[in-house]
């Protein structure tokens, strides 16, 4: 018999100068996949595109050691505003690199070339793991169901990230 997943503690930031609680589809798509395997969504926030809150926001949550996962929706584009990406990389102690690439090839499969204008980002901060994606719900989808739902899975082998969030493991799985 395999052994139960380990539910995480994560925090979902959707980043957006427009939307509200009631018209962000993209944050609750990620509260509803992450609830549905068995994670604990702890926070949920809604905050402009500014990268000092956004940094503040994210910085509060990575220093909360009950939080394991921060995933942030919005704000990775060129337009306008975004700045979902300087807000975070300052805060990482290691960048996933794979994250971004992964994504954006799987999201290529669904936007085409469209995708290289995805800032992604993925990475580790004082044992916490952060995830930002597009803003967009199918995004989300794409993130969670194609990278996320594994990768903060305890049992996915070869490895994982959950195993170096969970006190006592600190190893890929």
């Amino acid at each position: 018999m395999s052994e139960p997943m380990i539910p995480l503690n994560i925090a979902v930031l959707t980043v957006s100068d427009t939307r509200t609680e009631d018209t962000d589809k993209s944050g609750r798509t990620l509260v509803e996949r992450a609830t549905e395997v068995g994670h604990r969504v702890v926070e949920k926030r809604l905050v402009a595109d500014d990268v000092y809150h956004v940094r503040a926001i994210v910085a509060g949550w990575i220093a909360d050691p009950d939080i394991q996962v921060v995933l942030t929706t919005g704000g990775t584009g060129f337009t306008g505003r975004d700045s979902t990406p300087e807000a975070v990389s300052v805060l990482l102690d290691k960048e996933v690199q794979g994250f971004g690439e992964r994504f954006r090839q799987l999201s290529g499969d669904e936007i085409g070339s469209s995708t290289v204008q995805s800032r992604a980002l993925g990475g580790l901060a004082n044992n916490s793991v952060i995830f930002c994606l597009p803003g967009s719900t199918g995004a989300c989808r794409t993130g969670w169901d194609g990278i996320l739902a594994e990768q903060l899975d305890s049992r996915h082998k070869p490895c994982n990230f959950a195993n170096l969030v969970i006190p006592g493991r600190g190893q890929h799985g």
